[in-house]
């Protein structure tokens, strides 16, 4: 499946770049990326080596491009990028102590390297756009950690930041700065070396749209499931069984029934233990 769903996910986004500027997301295209999302979730029980790249782009092409019909290439592929990297650590916690720990990158740290020049990072362009990465992943895929009245700007010790008084951290606050760290990134000149500055400024205009698609994603693939597409599963597997015999598709249709925690009282036909075979 592995080689086959990349391939497959490089035909949507050659499909997506081709037609930059317009949505070309047809009846077609749609049933393509259902098809492959549903291919994901196809053996419940075996271990997939499907590259996350993959898996990652085709469920912003899913969130963002079918279902919000957006039609900017660069967006899409620049997510896509953002989630891939963000599979490391090293990109979500880019500073370090002195003893190699890392350390949560604050707003304070990217003021500190206006006001004193690029002391962290390689220069300013470097510390917006990483800045607004980070602010657009934490809210768009972990928004629950972020509604418990956390200081956003405190550092650990208690101490505050460069901007005096701390905002709370929730979602307005990630929105006003994730937007203000894209636009000074693709004001920067770096932005347009790396022609990246239309990409930045749709990322700082269409925050929120990107912010919303991110918490979808999150929702139902990454923190949690598609429960409409497990449920479908879980019933086609039991509607084999029924038609076969064979355990092994009940067994799978169970595996699909922990994932909705379903009660077994309620699916006896399910849970109901095989009759022993008369010799």
């Amino acid at each position: 499946m592995s080689g086959t769903l990349v391939a497959s996910v490089r035909e949507l986004k050659l499909q997506i770049t081709a037609g930059d500027g317009r949505n070309v997301a047809d009846a077609s295209f749609r049933r393509e990326v259902d098809r492959l999302i549903s291919a994901v979730y196809d053996d419940i029980g075996a271990v997939l080596t499907v590259p996350l790249e993959s898996v990652f782009e085709l469920f912003v092409i899913k969130v963002l491009y079918v279902e919000r019909r957006s039609s900017d290439a660069s967006v899409v592929d620049y997510l896509g990028g953002m989630l891939s990297r963000y599979l490391y650590a090293r990109e979500l916690f880019p500073l370090v102590d002195a003893s190699g720990r890392p350390q949560t990158l604050y707003f304070s740290d990217v003021l500190e390297e206006m006001q004193s020049g690029p002391a962290r990072f390689q220069n300013l362009f470097e510390a917006f756009r990483r800045y607004a990465d980070n602010a657009l992943f934490l809210s768009g895929m972990f928004p629950q950690c972020w509604r418990r009245g956390r200081r956003a700007d405190a550092r650990p010790s208690g101490r505050r930041g460069r901007m005096g008084g701390s905002p709370s951290a929730d979602r307005g606050y990630f929105v006003s700065t994730g937007k203000t760290c894209y636009r000074l990134a693709a004001d920067h000149e770096l932005a347009e070396f790396t022609q990246q500055r239309p990409t930045l400024l749709k990322l700082s205009g269409y925050f929120e749209v990107y912010l919303d698609a991110l918490n979808e994603l999150s929702e139902r693939y990454v923190t949690g499931f598609d429960f409409n597409l497990i449920a479908d599963k879980m019933l086609d597997r039991f509607n084999l069984y029924r038609r076969t015999g064979d355990e092994r598709h009940r067994e799978e249709a169970r595996r699909y029934a922990a994932l909705l925690r379903l009660d077994s009282r309620r699916f006896p036909a399910l849970y109901r233990r095989a009759r022993p075979h008369l010799l």
